[in-house]
């Protein structure tokens, strides 16, 4: 049985939403960005969620989040802005039951 978990994202004006991201769709945090239009359109996910321009680059701020980025992301945020040591793409954060209440925060559009 599929379930909603809840994630808090901060958007780049610095207000904090609440969403709900439905864990039976195979999104990710960028897509989950987008349904709920939380950036300006044509500013995140440029790629197309490829792991190859960093527009959906967030910061992540709890310990929800257990994986560690993989080859593809970290190459892309070593060639990235505004890289701290929780930057993650938000593109390659599936969403899964065991992400609810992960907070993250966008980072600035580069």
């Amino acid at each position: 049985m599929a379930i909603d978990i809840s994630v808090r994202i901060t958007d780049r004006d610095g207000i904090t939403h609440e969403v709900q991201a439905p864990t039976d769709m195979n999104l990710n945090i960028m897509e989950i960005v987008r349904m709920y239009e939380l950036a300006p359109e044509g500013t995140i996910g440029i790629c197309g969620g490829m792991a190859m321009c960093a527009s959906c680059q967030c910061y992540v701020l709890n310990e929800v989040l257990t994986t560690e980025r993989n080859d593809d992301e970290e190459a892309m945020l070593s060639e990235a802005c505004n890289v701290k040591p929780n930057s993650r793409l938000g593109c390659q954060i599936h969403i899964t039951e065991d992400l609810d209440g992960l907070a993250i925060e966008l980072a600035p559009e580069s």
